[in-house]
């Protein structure tokens, strides 16, 4: 079991503050918001990169209430500015500004790990209860290879347990895998809060920040996406890909170990 005592407290204003602290400058060049994945296109020094986030939708009762006033003059406005959505009360805004942040941060430094996220889950829960926030894809294949598994979920899935007992359950898991959507819509730090500190934290899938410094707060391997194909990704975006498609298109998935 790990021992990774968080530095700081997790809040999703320190959490994101250290995140958007010392980005390069940049420009964004293009922003596409599909039914699943919201892609930012920006230009660096460096060149082009391309950042995903989770496209988190407007709650229920919206009735084309403007949301997005910025929408067709993004690539107007300064990069740092639209990676600050992060903090914004709108999940929309959120899901571009997250996007922005993942094509800012420069790749952190490998190696990465050559295992994808079911292999390192099911090694470091070997033996141990493990605890999934999402129902990641591979969460079935998962339940002969751990100690015991547990999956909570928002919408549940039969075998899940619901959102609601994350204070019962985290605290007993030596392995808690989250779903990168929690920073997106803020719940991250409530869960981080509930983790034991000698269990392993890992934060995964596409909208998971390729960032070391969220070892800062508990985390201790994090799991994202790298875009290499830009063109086809963001065309697969717009056209309301999953990510199995732009998986296909030209996007990698990619570990990497914090301690």
């Amino acid at each position: 079991m790990s021992n990774h005592q968080p530095s700081q407290p997790a809040t999703i204003q320190t959490i994101f503050n250290r995140l958007l602290e010392g980005l390069p400058e940049f420009q964004i060049r293009e922003a596409s918001l599909g039914l699943y994945w919201t892609a930012v296109v920006i230009e660096t020094l460096d060149g082009l990169r391309c950042g995903l986030a989770s496209t988190q939708q407007a709650p229920p009762g919206f009735h084309g209430e403007l949301v997005l006033g910025e929408a067709g003059h993004l690539d107007d406005l300064p990069g740092s500015r639209v990676a600050a959505w992060v903090l914004d009360e709108s999940p929309l805004r959120r899901s571009v500004g997250m996007a922005a942040l993942n094509a800012a941060l420069a790749p952190a430094p490998g190696p990465y790990l050559e295992e994808n996220a079911a292999e390192l889950i099911a090694r470091l829960g070997d033996g141990q209860p493990v605890a999934v926030i999402g129902h990641f894809p591979f969460v079935e294949a998962l339940r002969s290879r751990v100690g015991a598994l547990w999956v909570l979920e928002k919408d549940p899935l039969p075998g899940d347990l619901p959102a609601e007992r994350a204070p019962e359950i985290l605290p007993q898991a030596g392995v808690v895998a989250i779903t990168g959507m929690t920073l997106v819509n803020h719940s991250l730090p409530e869960l981080l809060a509930h983790c034991s500190p000698q269990a392993s934290v890992l934060l995964l899938g596409p909208t998971t920040p390729l960032s070391k410094r969220l070892s800062e707060f508990g985390i201790t391997h994090v799991g994202g996406a790298v875009v290499d194909e830009i063109e086809s990704v963001v065309r697969g975006v717009r056209q309301g890909a999953t990510f199995r498609q732009l998986h296909a298109l030209g996007t990698r998935l990619v570990t990497l170990a914090l301690e």
